[in-house]
């Protein structure tokens, strides 16, 4: 019987994408932290990726490249005639294409030097760059499965690219009154269909997913589909509208349902059936009584990802404390596992939790508003707040999760 072996993960390369910037037309500082990167389709050995900040999306090339050394110069002394007369004066002399002979000197003869390739490095090379297209903060870009085409999504507007063509876009979504007073919602997440290039999806600050066909009209702001799970009558809350709006959305890889996440809760909704998820999974529901506390210190407004295992019968997605959930979708399961991102896998909980560096803004705001950031849960274990998994994606075949907590990235493979 032959042993499953796990795949292997090596470092690679790394790059700088993207640099603080200063926009003063309207005296606002661009931070170079990245809110997302894609993969685009590979091509003559090379990768390919888009990033994005707040303001600006790069394009790169990711390759290898055969580091070339001279290994062979004009002075070689080992040819050096044995009379001792330096560099071998009084040897053959070679002659010029004009006949002439070249004057005895102290090399034999003049040869190119030899350069090899010895080893080779990755280096990362910037494309393209597609900026001055959004007014507000990007928060996701989506590739296109015609690979020519992606978009590019802020709190108002959703762009659509060419690949090739970095200095023009076309705004396919505006969500913008005409009347900012009459705002009720804002995009937070757009993602394209994975294998139908004329459909994608948002979803918005009021927990809903619109379904777009661009086949429909240039400007798309009518849906072909809204999936939205009404709340029950007499159970709205101050915060029923914050912990509904969706931070992250994925459409399975066969495109057939789609996996959001709201604050509370991870949902899977079928494509073909938008009276409500066929299935949703609590998250951290020991949290909904500390809802005030939440809002008070800003960690209502945390941003979690959601993904999905490549056959679909898995979700994932992150919580407090560094812990990530896993949850089973197959027909009559309910499993849940609960994992911590840390060098111990076999530790579940941090005996003393480790705050993560705030900066002093982030601080004062804490102890300004009076917002504790540990506590413990119905069930005695304890949970803290300053340290959050936000970020994670599954092998798009592998049974693996790769899952970033503080500066740190961890493999997870079952």
């Amino acid at each position: 019987m032959s042993k499953i072996r796990h795949p292997e993960f090596r470092y690679k390369t790394e790059f700088q994408s993207h640099e603080p910037e200063f926009d003063y037309l309207k005296s606002l500082e661009i931070e170079e932290k990245i809110n997302q990167i894609k993969w685009c389709q590979a091509a003559n050995g090379a990768l390919f990726l888009l990033s994005t900040n707040d303001k600006t999306i790069k394009f790169w090339k990711v390759q290898e490249k055969k580091i070339k050394k001279v290994s062979e110069m004009n002075l070689d002394r080992s040819t050096a005639p044995s009379n001792g007369s330096p560099g071998g004066v009084g040897s053959l002399s070679p002659s010029l294409s004009n006949g002439n002979a070249l004057k005895p000197g102290p090399f034999a003869l003049l040869r190119m030097p030899v350069v090899t390739s010895q080893e080779t490095s990755l280096a990362a090379s910037c494309r393209r760059v597609y900026a001055h297209a959004h007014d507000y903060h990007i928060n996701s870009i989506s590739n296109n499965s015609d690979g020519e085409t992606f978009i590019s999504a802020d709190d108002l507007r959703i762009n659509l690219w060419n690949l090739e063509i970095s200095n023009q876009s076309f705004n396919i979504i505006d969500v913008k009154p005409t009347n900012m007073e009459d705002l009720t919602e804002v995009i937070t997440s757009a993602e394209f269909h994975p294998t139908h290039c004329n459909t994608l999806a948002y979803s918005s600050s009021k927990g809903s997913i619109r379904l777009v066909d661009l086949r429909q009209s240039a400007l798309c702001d009518t849906h072909s589909q809204i999936f939205e799970q009404h709340e029950a009558p007499g159970s709205r809350s101050f915060f029923t509208e914050i912990i509904a709006s969706i931070s992250d959305i994925k459409f399975s890889k066969d495109g057939r349902h789609i996996l959001s996440r709201d604050y509370m809760t991870l949902k899977l909704w079928d494509v073909k059936m938008n009276s409500g998820p066929v299935a949703t999974f609590q998250v951290h529901e020991y949290l909904r009584p500390k809802l005030c506390d939440l809002y008070e210190n800003d960690s209502i407004f945390d941003k979690f990802e959601c993904c999905q295992s490549g056959d679909g019968l898995q979700v994932a997605t992150g919580s407090y404390s560094n812990i990530f959930r896993v949850f089973g979708v197959g027909t009559g399961s309910n499993e849940a596992s609960t994992l911590e991102a840390t060098r111990n896998p076999t530790r579940r909980q941090l005996q003393n939790p480790t705050r993560a560096a705030r900066s002093l803004s982030t601080l004062t705001r804490a102890v300004r508003r009076g917002g504790e950031s540990t506590g413990i849960d119905a069930n005695g274990n304890s949970y803290d707040l300053s340290t959050k998994l936000l970020h994670l994606a599954w092998h798009p075949s592998e049974n693996l999760i790769a899952c970033a907590a503080a500066n740190s990235l961890y493999m997870y493979y079952a």
